[in-house]
């Protein structure tokens, strides 16, 4: 899974027992070789799916946006202004590298996002973040977002079938979750990463309660189950209101 350029175990280790803060900024230089940077294949099928139901945007925001994988896709999709925010500074500094031009980079926990963001975005979008954020804490998260978009703002990110109890993958993610519960249960500080705590239908009702009127399209560039359900579907969040303009 790893490439040659990709961080070692003992790498990984150091930054498992870290806080998720301290833990990306060790990973941040590697971050790109290893397979927890977002696909390719995922962001164009989530670029070309806004493009076709929903335009372009004015301004665009990408939340957690870690090295910056999401951001020239933003940048594609939006007119105006383009803003990633993270909470590891060495996140950051990798996607200045990458992206030095053309995007604003802010230094945020994504549970608290500064006021200045307020009402300015048409666009948000995260990818592969909501494992860091307890269930707990998804309503501040959402209402973070809900504030930074304008009036008839669309949060937008994709979401995963149900993996059933008989594949492998169950028992892979299954076994990945206890053993971080055990890890955070053991040491200090706590490293918040699950794989299975952010289902979609209380995801669904967190977003309502946040003030979205929350619909789904399917991703049909990566197929359908058996039963004829998308393998991933994009969540369109929309916040409620008359776009300005």
């Amino acid at each position: 899974m790893f490439t040659s350029q990709g961080p070692s175990l003992g790498e990984l280790a150091v930054q498992a027992l870290s806080s998720v803060e301290r833990g990306y900024d060790l990973l941040a230089p590697k971050f790109d070789a290893t397979p927890f940077r977002t696909p390719d294949r995922m962001l164009d099928a989530v670029e070309e799916t806004l493009a076709q139901h929903e335009g372009s945007f004015g301004s665009g925001l990408d939340i957690c946006c870690g090295t910056g994988a999401g951001l020239p896709m933003l940048r594609r999709l939006c007119r105006d202004r383009v803003t990633g925010i993270d909470l590891s500074a060495g996140m950051l500094a990798e996607a200045a590298r990458a992206h030095p031009e053309g995007v604003d980079l802010v230094r945020a926990d994504a549970l608290a996002p500064p006021r200045s963001l307020d009402d300015s975005y048409d666009l948000a979008v995260s990818f592969g973040a909501f494992g860091h954020f307890l269930p707990a804490e998804r309503p501040a998260l959402f209402a973070g977002v809900h504030r930074a978009l304008r009036p008839g703002g669309l949060f937008a990110f994709p979401i995963g079938a149900p993996i059933p109890p008989s594949s492998p993958a169950w028992w892979a993610v299954a076994g990945f979750d206890a053993v971080m519960r055990v890890r955070n249960a053991v040491w200090r500080p706590p490293f918040v990463m699950y794989y299975r705590t952010f289902p979609f239908g209380p995801v669904r009702a967190d977003l309502t309660a946040a003030g979205f009127g929350v619909g789904t399209v399917p991703l049909e560039h990566f197929g359908r189950r058996p039963d004829g359900t998308p393998r991933w579907r994009l969540v369109l969040a929309r916040r409620a209101g008359t776009p300005a303009g």
